[in-house]
């Protein structure tokens, strides 16, 4: 459902969505980051937050379902990387579930295809140089990556990209994904949850307020 600004008319929309905890964690700072923006305000957006289940066969479902039920300007989906040290603005998503832990149903698929028939890859469709080059002006650590891995986080990016290329009903969308840290407590390195809010928020600004990305190098050598 579309949220209706104080005239009545629909208020365009930004959908955040984060992961449940997985792999024997109790938490998971992507749904703690974004579920921290749900109702705020960004360029004139409400963002609206939603959780989706570590699972390779309903995470996709379920986004499928939030983006009709909410038809977003802008889609960024959040998940966490154990281990990486900067909010990582995702630049690709291959078509390959290869899962090196199962998911929360206890599936563990090896080398099988995201999508059957699909491309071998897409892109973000997000400005992820400007968001880039915005989160460190402000200080928050953040890295263009070349890899969302190979479990439900990749899956779910390629999902969204795949959705957004082939359905009528998202013409006009942009997305793209984004990893967090960890958590301090969960392991090294990591992030506090108020840098990671902040580094999102200023990442939808960007998305929604640029609409040719910029020539900024962020590449790496291996």
């Amino acid at each position: 459902m579309l949220a209706a600004s104080p005239l009545g008319i629909p208020a365009p929309t930004v959908l955040l969505t984060g992961f449940d905890p997985f792999g024997g964690e109790t938490v998971n700072p992507s749904w703690l980051a974004v579920q921290a923006l749900h109702g705020r305000r960004v360029a004139g957006h409400r963002v609206i937050a939603a959780q989706l289940p570590t699972v390779f066969d309903a995470a996709p479902q379920r986004l499928q379902d939030l983006l009709r039920a909410h038809r977003p300007a802008v889609v960024i989906c959040v998940g966490q990387a154990g281990g990486r040290a900067a909010l990582s603005l995702e630049r690709v998503a291959i078509n390959l579930n290869d899962a090196r832990i199962p998911d929360n149903a206890g599936a563990q698929p090896i080398d099988t295809p995201t999508a059957t028939g699909g491309p071998t890859a897409y892109f973000s469709t997000l400005p992820i140089k400007a968001m880039l080059l915005a989160l460190q002006r402000r200080g928050v650590p953040a890295e263009v990556s070349q890899t969302a891995g190979t479990f439900v986080c990749n899956q779910v990016f390629y999902a969204l990209m795949h959705l957004l290329a082939t359905q009528n009903e998202a013409k006009g969308m942009r997305g793209g994904f984004i990893h967090v840290p960890w958590l301090p407590g969960q392991g090294t390195p990591s992030m506090p949850l108020e840098d990671m809010v902040t580094g999102l928020r200023l990442s939808v600004r960007a998305a929604l307020t640029t609409r040719q990305d910029l020539v900024h190098g962020a590449g790496q050598i291996s």
